[in-house]
């Protein structure tokens, strides 16, 4: 794919398109938008965001089929004469369901990096994302930051250093650099434990602690939990970190540390409440302290 990086000041969403708005009433229509044809459409490589036939993509498909398609999506060619999404994945899949057969297309030659920074700004801004597509989706646009500061082919404008990669996404993402830092550690969770979490069975805090410990060790705590019919606390969480760092977390540690819940929630609620009604009560309570926290 050939590179485009030395006519490019800026690699942000904002500044190689403009605002979604501004790009839609400033462009020539006639010689930047052009109909493709959906066929010739593929996802963006990783994309971390679902796309799912949900209540949201029967209202996007609504919308299309009264106004059409009022924003379009942007690509980029592929050598072999189709052309892959950058920002737009779900108004592509709208007019798939909606049996249309092209869709008014921005088509720009970027690099894997611009691309991915684009895909990732155009996106990481909707509301209710998963916890896991925030997470892939920082970790994939600060390893494109960092690549494109290796690079010895872009201005000086464009370079950010290593050290300061994680703190261009926090900025560009109106978080602190922390918080990035803690959805990243996020894809280092098993997928089970992952989803989880974007279930909101376990707790966004726990979850991060839990990523610490090998893959499988997860595996090995997965099963636990499972078998106990337990979710792990905060402080759990902690302490399972703390003997996986020391090399010494086992089953028989598991099971003793994830044994603490039963023994101490019974103190705090009705006789009446089971195991998993406690649990549920204490993961939302967690969440919430979480969401109001950020």
């Amino acid at each position: 794919m050939k590179s485009s990086a030395s006519k490019i000041k800026m690699t942000s969403f904002d500044d190689l398109f403009g605002s979604t708005d501004e790009t839609v009433c400033s462009v020539d229509t006639a010689k930047t938008i052009q109909d493709i044809e959906i066929s010739k459409l593929s996802t963006f490589a990783n994309h971390p965001f679902k796309v799912l036939d949900d209540q949201k993509m029967e209202e996007t498909k609504e919308s299309i089929a009264k106004y059409g398609v009022l924003v379009p999506i942007i690509a980029r060619p592929k050598e072999d004469g189709t052309f892959e999404i950058i920002a737009g994945h779900r108004r592509k899949r709208a007019c798939e369901l909606l049996k249309l057969p092209t869709i008014p297309t921005i088509v720009r030659d970027l690099d894997d990096e611009e691309s991915t920074i684009v895909m990732v700004d155009s996106n990481i801004q909707r509301e209710n994302l998963l916890f896991s597509e925030k997470a892939y989706a920082y970790k994939m646009k600060l390893e494109a930051i960092k690549k494109q500061g290796k690079r010895t082919d872009l201005t000086s404008a464009q370079v950010v250093p290593k050290l300061t990669a994680r703190e261009q996404v926090a900025k560009d993402a109106g978080v602190n650099r922390m918080e990035i830092t803690r959805y990243i550690r996020l894809t280092e969770l098993i997928t089970d434990l992952l989803n989880m979490t974007d279930e909101r069975k376990i707790a966004f805090n726990t979850a991060v602690e839990l990523s610490y410990l090998s893959h499988d060790e997860q595996a090995m705590l997965l099963k636990k939990i499972k078998d106990l019919a337990v979710i792990p606390s905060m402080a759990q969480a902690t302490k399972l970190k703390k003997y996986s760092a020391e090399g010494s977390l086992n089953e028989a540690v598991a099971d003793a540390i994830l044994s603490e819940t039963s023994e101490k929630l019974t103190r705090y609620f009705p006789k009446s409440y089971s195991k998993e009604q406690m649990e549920d009560i204490i993961t939302d309570l967690l969440q919430k302290w979480h969401d109001e926290q950020n």
